[in-house]
């Protein structure tokens, strides 16, 4: 039998590879971003990051171990205190008003207000299927990323931030832990966490595609 996260990434094969090679991701790698892009993607991106906090906070309090508790509150530790600090740091770096943005728009929203109805509606493995998706994701296309070119210090700084093994170590805890319960797990609940994944890929294609508009 396959495992849990192997089954996902089979079946949201198209839309994974759609997001890892969307437009953003090959802008990046080709040095090509458009700064206007970079900035709204990035006081879009800032504006999530609380939000991961909450959709952390629920995965924490319904998670089953101690264990489990320990490493996610390590993540929360990350969000708040080095995520958050590097959005604070490069809005301050580039003059970045985010009040000038409009955070609340409907694809920005989707997103946002999706992955949160995940964690705050669903059981500890939806929100660990979906921040699967997401962090397999964006280490997926920053590790090749990183091995590029890009000129401007602060969007390569995000990419680095990405393709760190600290990140690494957290899309792989992600995994681990959808492959232990999946050894036990019905076909009709593998299937359901791995529409999951995919829902949540196609909310981070949107997303990231507000970036140009």
């Amino acid at each position: 039998m396959v495992s849990l996260s192997e089954q996902m990434l089979d079946e949201n094969r198209d839309v994974f590879e759609a997001m890892v090679h969307h437009r953003f991701v090959n802008d990046i790698k080709a040095d090509r971003l458009p700064k206007e892009a970079f900035e709204r993607y990035l006081v879009f991106e800032g504006a999530f990051v609380e939000t991961a906090i909450a959709i952390f906070s629920y995965a924490t309090a319904k998670a089953g171990t101690i264990e489990e508790k320990r490493w996610l509150i390590g993540v929360l530790d990350a969000l708040a205190n080095q995520q958050i600090a590097y959005f604070e740091k490069t809005f301050a770096a580039r003059a970045i008003d985010p009040a000038r943005y409009d955070t609340g728009r409907a694809d920005v929203a989707a997103f946002r207000e999706g992955m949160l109805a995940i964690a705050r509606d669903g059981g500890f493995l939806d929100t660990i299927a979906a921040m699967f998706a997401a962090e397999w994701m964006y280490w997926t296309w920053s590790t090749e990323a990183d091995q590029t070119h890009i000129s401007d210090p602060l969007l390569k700084a995000w990419v680095r931030l990405h393709a760190e093994p600290e990140f690494e170590a957290q899309a792989r805890w992600l995994k681990a832990v959808l492959d232990e319960a999946g050894e036990t797990m019905d076909p009709a609940e593998r299937k359901r966490l791995s529409a999951i994944f995919g829902h949540a890929q196609r909310l981070e294609i949107d997303f990231h595609e507000a970036a140009y508009s």
